[in-house]
């Protein structure tokens, strides 16, 4: 048993891309948790979509064993977290476990938009923060300039400022002996009752929902009856178990420990992530803060190809939800596509990851449709309802005002490109508030921006019209009434709810340009012609025809008078006109997928 003193809790958090899976690799070879011939890149990236993608998803936490300079053991417990703007929510999860943060930067860029974000988010919590300078063995690497950058955002010097190369391992041991002498040791009390976080959790087919938890107060027994304090679930401890980074089972987790926790419970519902554990026998009187519920910023419809694949699909979005607290969802109906969810993500990436973890891990064949964000209707009644997909907005005669979501935008970006970034956020409705200059080469931008103009491609453009320099971070700043308006798409008079958008009232006309003309192109020939229109309310807006397939029925006339022709073509367009009032358009599922990834 470790006695709290020697306890060192700490997360690595950075920007994406600055090293934080390649520097914990070092942390792992050195502290020997992990022999050279088992090592692997990216070590606690266990997901195969977090190595296809070379970015962490989700935050992942091993023990590691060190001996310091002076001779005395220490337990590390490192929590590995994204860097990505749409997983912060892991983020701050894993920063209210520990006592301690380790604040990566490139040598090369500098300080970026995610860095301060993550440097805000652990002086929040009021955590120990240790600023690391990597990549120093790079080309372009310019460890004083960001270390000097680095000094500027979180006060102190420069010469405080570790450098290291996770790469080559240079200056690893520094980090190491800084862990031990700047990170307070855990604070809780060893004889109190138990008071246990769970940080993170996820579903084994075999043995249920494993939660992962840092024992706050007091202690936990394999065996000891324990309770859930939010669902008040009282079961038995089946298993304790440490990572290094193999699991390992143990019999006891003290005070100011991390491990994981398995009761044999199956039921998802039962336990939840930022719950406390305490003992049934001497329970704790005051559950720990927990978690604020991270809000979903952007809602899609998710459908499967298969209609019998409903259920499946609904059990898959349940588990993925316990390894995933964001996560929301709701069943949804579809004329077009049939029965399916509307799920809430926190951003595109978030949205493409889960979408792709339910394809690959329950092999599973989806539909999304168009992302959209969640409004709110001000009815002329004086009621106001939420609206997350184009199909919740009511007709505009019972609405009086329409409120969509806005946010706090900071881009960081070389000095040259500053007019380039002014004029696209000005293009998305941004309003500027302040920009101030981290250095003579680089500025931060503020503005506040409509979220709708975030979610599609504002990202891409950016990092396009920055040669791929401008680092972009984000956060919520409530509603603000809008012009906006739902674009219904018509296929042969009948509106198509999968097509259907709320869009700014200055951008409908675009939006309704660009997807009958791309439908146009994608739906099949039918035998009559089929109008594809783009309407707002009762007017249409924009209008295209898929010209019918057409029988040669004068074929066998081989001369003759050519009132037997005319004869022949008015029957067939007598028919055409009868079947155009009974018939149904038929849209491919490849039309359906293609017309969704329209980009405007």
């Amino acid at each position: 048993m470790t006695a709290p003193s020697r306890i060192r809790n700490f997360s690595i958090i950075a920007h994406i891309d600055h090293g934080k899976s390649t520097l914990a690799d070092r942390l792992l070879e050195r502290t020997g948790a992990i022999s050279e011939r088992d090592m692997r890149a990216q070590m606690l990236d266990e997901m195969d979509l977090e190595r296809e993608r070379g970015i962490t998803i989700k935050a992942n936490a091993v023990r590691l064993d060190y001996i310091a300079a002076s001779g005395e053991s220490y337990q590390f417990n490192l929590i590995d977290t994204p860097g990505h703007v749409d997983f912060s929510y892991e983020v701050s999860r894993s920063l209210e476990a520990c006592e301690g943060a380790v604040l990566v930067v490139d040598a090369s860029q500098g300080v970026e938009a995610q860095t301060l974000a993550n440097a805000y988010l652990a002086i929040e919590g009021g955590l120990e923060i240790i600023p690391v300078v990597n990549k120093i063995d790079l080309p372009a690497a310019d460890p004083d300039r960001a270390a000097a950058e680095v000094a500027g955002v979180l006060g102190g010097t420069a010469d405080e400022v570790i450098r290291v190369s996770a790469k080559t391992g240079e200056g690893i041991e520094d980090l190491l002996e800084a862990i031990v002498e700047r990170l307070p040791a855990p604070e809780g009390v060893e004889d109190a009752p138990l008071r246990a976080l769970v940080f993170d959790s996820f579903y084994d087919t075999y043995r249920g929902v494993v939660s992962h938890i840092r024992v706050v107060d007091g202690s936990i027994t394999k065996r000891e009856p324990v309770r859930f304090m939010a669902t008040d679930l009282d079961v038995d401890v089946d298993e304790l178990g440490i990572r290094r980074p193999a699991t390992e089972e143990i019999d006891r987790l003290t005070t100011g420990e991390v491990g994981y926790l398995i009761t044999g419970v199956k039921e998802i519902d039962l336990i939840r992530v930022g719950d406390t554990v305490t003992d049934v026998t001497a329970p704790t009187d005051e559950a720990l803060p927990g978690y604020r519920e991270p809000k979903p910023m952007v809602f899609s419809g998710l459908f499967p190809t298969d209609g019998d694949d409903f259920e499946r699909l609904r059990e898959a979005l349940e588990k993925l939800r316990l390894n995933d607290s964001s996560l929301v969802y709701q069943p949804e109906t579809s004329r077009a596509l049939g029965f399916g969810f509307r799920v809430g993500f926190l951003g595109l990436l978030h949205m493409e990851i889960v979408r792709e973890r339910l394809e690959r891990e329950y092999d599973l064949d989806l539909v999304a449709t168009a992302p959209s964000v969640a409004y709110r209707a001000n009815l002329a009644s004086g009621e106001q309802i939420p609206v997350r997909s184009p199909q919740d907005l009511p007709d505009a005669a019972a609405l009086a005002s329409i409120e969509e979501p806005f946010v706090k935008v900071m881009i960081i970006t070389p000095s040259e490109f500053i007019g380039t970034v002014m004029d696209l956020v000005q293009q998305r409705r941004g309003v500027m508030g302040e920009m101030t200059y981290l250095s003579p080469e680089r500025a931060e931008l503020h503005y506040r921006m409509p979220l709708a103009e975030i979610v599609f491609d504002f990202f891409d453009q950016l990092k396009s019209k920055t040669r791929g320099y401008a680092s972009l971070d984000y956060e919520p700043d409530d509603y603000q009434i809008s012009d906006l308006v739902r674009v219904n798409i018509l296929l042969n008079g009948v509106p198509v709810d999968a097509f259907s958008t709320i869009v700014h009232r200055e951008k409908a006309y675009m939006y309704g340009k660009a997807m009958v003309s791309r439908l146009r192109e994608l739906i099949p020939r039918q035998l009559f012609d089929v109008p594809v229109q783009a309407a707002i309310g009762t007017r249409i807006i924009s209008r295209e025809t898929i010209k019918a397939r057409r029988k040669d029925v004068t074929a066998k006339c081989y001369g003759g008078d050519i009132t037997r022709k005319r004869k022949l073509l008015e029957r067939q367009k007598e028919g055409k006109r009868r079947m155009k009032m009974v018939g149904q358009v038929e849209v491919p599922q490849e039309a359906f997928v293609a017309a969704l990834k329209l980009d405007m």
